[in-house]
């Protein structure tokens, strides 16, 4: 069963492992000077402590310094510094750069790797990589190929190098990894070539595999225990998985992995999201009786163990997708949050569906699921009452059901597009006031279903699609302040594009963002007033960051336009069905935005 580790000896690891974080990890996190991992540290709020920078004088914000990368695709995810070194991540060829801030930011190494760029062609939604990862002096990439390297982080030596899948099975490499105590974890990509998505932890001292938890297929090979692991509060049951297929369509089911990694210490669980089923026409997945089937556990949120990868827990978001609303979006983890009375330790989840979900992130049950852009037409709602037997399910419109309309049929105006109302652009929490901040599209579709057959390594997808703005709006993207503990947005930025940037709080009062068109915006968490902006090189789909250095504070991000939506212009496609739809609907960005690859950095004067 591809080396799966039986259920029973996995427990008994797990209860021979030490329940703490890497204590490196958790060290460097907790000093704000640091931008120790991709989201400042295991609960992915993307809150830093300094203040330096706040609402009154962001208004005065300077260049500090640049640095350009050298490559011209789609720059995700954020450098990381280090005490006085800064490690910057390029998009493929995932070049390495490691930068003395205490000299001028000279390159101190640089670690280029040799890749087949054949990858280049099955990389769904541009050559993206987004970020690095640091524990115990190592710095951790995960390439495009799929293969893991542990370099030592003075040197830039490779330290070991694992292979985490197959290129020619379509299996790619995009997400950053996570360090949760002995062990780094990474997913993978490749749902639109038909792959079975799992995530994998690799011990930090060699790149020896230590387990594999798959999404899809048996229990022993998606590490789930019948009788323990839950759903809404229940055991699963055995073959939870399995039941929900039509056969053996789960061998290339898809939920592929390449989001993000948040981990609670205390509880000693990490959280990820698994993305949409193969293929994108529904039709060909339907069950035995032509009937909607599950396809559990694509499209769910997974809480495991991060020493053996049982699940706790699994919740499915979006069962039978239809819509390509891929559940990989971040879970962030806060705690003490007021639901109907009642505190709560949650995950908070803004999921492609268009849905914010705030869960106990204890018992994987859902608390508060609502639509974070009104716009939202697919489903009327998320059935949160325990004694409905649709409990925890979206409710669909028929009318924008591409399954109930048929295969070679075009249903027309679904909100959100395929790209979901966020897609993997991590949003931010400020414990100041309460609320989350969070970069979203407002995009609708047209989505046609045509039947595809399945080969190894070829793309897999099965609809064609156009997106563009709904209908009567002008704008693709809005900046909104949330409140998980309601379920309100509470003020609402447009954007003439999709806002394909992390967010960034600080205890400053503000909140950072970029724009596709390429600007580093500063606005008041309180009210969304914009304080600050500045035009870099290129449309940004860089996360802000934020670090001190010999007492000063500065504020980072990159530009390089690219990613899903700026696919057009980063892979020179114009045909508007192109990209997986994107091209078409994110035409106009060519007449404000150009390729890029570097880094600016801010300061106060």
């Amino acid at each position: 069963m591809r080396g799966a580790v039986p259920i029973a000896l996995l427990a008994a690891m797990a209860l021979c492992s030490p329940a703490m974080a890497n204590d490196d990890v958790l060290k460097l996190t907790s000093d704000p000077n640091n931008w120790a991992s991709q989201s400042g540290d295991y609960s992915l709020q993307r809150y830093s402590k300094l203040d330096q920078i706040n609402t009154s004088n962001v208004k005065d914000l300077k260049v500090a310094w640049t640095f350009s990368t050298g490559v011209l695709r789609g720059h995700e995810g954020s450098p990381l510094v280090i005490g006085n070194t800064i490690y910057v991540h390029t998009p493929y060829p995932n070049i390495v750069y490691a930068l003395n801030l205490d000299d001028e930011n000279k390159i101190i190494w640089k670690y280029e790797p040799k890749q087949d760029p054949a990858v280049i062609p099955i990389m769904c939604c541009d050559t993206v990589n987004r970020g690095l990862a640091y524990a115990d002096g190592k710095i951790f990439l995960y390439q495009a190929d799929t293969s893991l390297v542990a370099l030592d982080a003075k040197t830039g030596r490779e330290a070991w190098k694992s292979v985490n899948g197959d290129v020619k099975r379509g299996e790619t490499g995009t997400n950053a990894p996570i360090v949760i105590k002995d062990k780094v974890i990474v997913g993978i990509s490749g749902a639109e070539f038909g792959v079975q998505g799992y995530v994998t932890a690799y011990n930090i001292a060699d790149g020896s595999r230590a387990w594999r938890g798959y999404s899809v297929g048996p229990d022993d090979q998606i590490l789930f225990d019948p009788e323990k692991t839950t759903s809404l509060g229940k055991p699963v049951g055995k073959d939870s998985s399995l039941k929900t297929w039509n056969g053996e369509q789960w061998k290339i089911g898809g939920g592929s992995t390449w989001g993000w990694f948040s981990y609670d210490p205390k509880i000693d669980l990490f959280y990820y999201g698994s993305g949409n089923p193969s293929t994108w026409n529904p039709v060909q997945r339907a069950g035995p009786d032509g009937k909607p089937i599950d396809q559990k556990w694509t499209m769910s949120i997974f809480a495991r163990n991060p020493d053996t990868g049982v699940a706790s827990w699994a919740y499915q978001l979006t069962p039978f997708d239809e819509w390509d609303y891929d559940g990989i979006n971040e879970s962030i983890l806060v705690d003490d949050v007021d639901v109907k009375g009642k505190k709560h330790n949650v995950l908070v989840h803004f999921d492609r569906n268009g849905f914010a979900y705030t869960i106990d992130r204890q018992s994987g049950i859902p608390l508060v699921a609502e639509k974070f852009d009104p716009a939202v037409n697919w489903s009327t709602g998320v059935d949160l009452d325990p004694k409905s037997e649709r409990y925890g399910r979206p409710t669909v419109v028929a009318k924008y059901s591409t399954f109930a309309n048929g295969q070679d049929v075009n249903t027309t105006n679904v909100v959100p597009a395929a790209l979901g109302t966020k897609d993997q652009q991590p949003a931010a929490y400020s414990p100041l006031t309460k609320l989350f901040y969070v970069p979203t599209n407002h995009v609708a579709m047209d989505y046609e279903p045509f039947k595809v057959e399945y080969t190894a390594g070829q793309p897999y997808v099965g609809a064609t699609l156009s997106m563009y703005p709904p209908q009567g709006d002008k704008h693709l993207g809005n900046f909104i302040a949330w409140d998980a503990s309601k379920g309100k947005i509470v003020w609402s930025n447009p954007e003439k594009f999709s806002v394909w940037s992390g967010a960034l709080a600080t205890a400053g009062g503000v909140a950072f963002y970029g724009t596709l068109e390429g600007y580093l915006k500063a606005v008041d968490q309180k009210t969304g007033k914009e304080l600050y902006r500045f035009r870099t090189p290129s449309g940004i789909i860089g996360n802000v960051f934020t670090y001190a250095h010999k007492g000063k504070q500065f504020v980072g991000v990159y530009s390089g336009v690219g990613g899903w939506a700026g696919i057009g212009l980063a892979a020179g496609l114009t045909n508007p069905t192109d990209g997986l739809g994107a091209v078409g609907g994110y035409a106009g960005l060519s007449q404000y935005t150009a390729l890029g690859g570097s880094l600016t950095v801010f300061s106060l004067p």
